[in-house]
């Protein structure tokens, strides 16, 4: 590994914490592939160490597509950061059926999805790491959250229980 730098594959990095954590990584010389819903609204100017993906995690092909692009440009993926999400926030009775499906395909199984996609590629490679992106609202609960709190107490919970599924394999979450 010595002979080449690592690379991470981030998710949501339009903004905020993802874009953030991107600038951080590319900083300390990591191949970054900064993945976002609309490419097109990139802040970032691609570069050796930077490429901005097209990624939208409820949707599969995006995912495929992505990791393979990564892989291709930078020759793994060392690092998986699940950051994309958003919060839902207001009374849960006026939530609908269809929001809080949408604040779960996204910040629960799309971040599962891409885990999922990723994990072969670790294993073959016998090593990686797999940070998900929660928040305090996954240890305690806020008024006008309850949808989002849900979905970050699944955040902090899948990520234990994978956690011990890979103790073992080189895979660190």
């Amino acid at each position: 590994m010595a002979d080449r730098a690592r690379a991470v594959l981030i998710t949501g990095t339009s903004s905020g914490i993802g874009k953030l954590t991107a600038e951080h990584f590319e900083a300390r010389g990591w191949n970054v592939a900064a993945t976002m819903r609309d490419p097109a609204k990139a802040e970032f100017k691609p570069s050796n160490r930077l490429r901005v993906f097209q990624l939208d995690v409820t949707k599969p092909d995006t995912i495929a597509s992505a990791i393979g692009a990564t892989i291709d440009t930078f020759g793994s993926i060392d690092a998986l950061v699940n950051n994309a999400g958003y919060g839902l926030i207001g009374p849960f009775e006026a939530q609908t059926d269809e929001q809080m499906r949408r604040q779960f395909d996204t910040n629960v199984f799309g971040m599962m999805s891409v885990t999922r996609a990723v994990l072969p590629h670790m294993r073959k490679r016998g090593e990686g790491r797999i940070i998900n992106v929660a928040s305090m609202c996954g240890r305690m609960t806020l008024p006008l959250y309850t949808a989002y709190c849900a979905t970050k107490w699944s955040v902090d919970g899948f990520s234990e229980a994978l956690a011990f599924e890979l103790n073992g394999q080189n895979i660190k979450v």
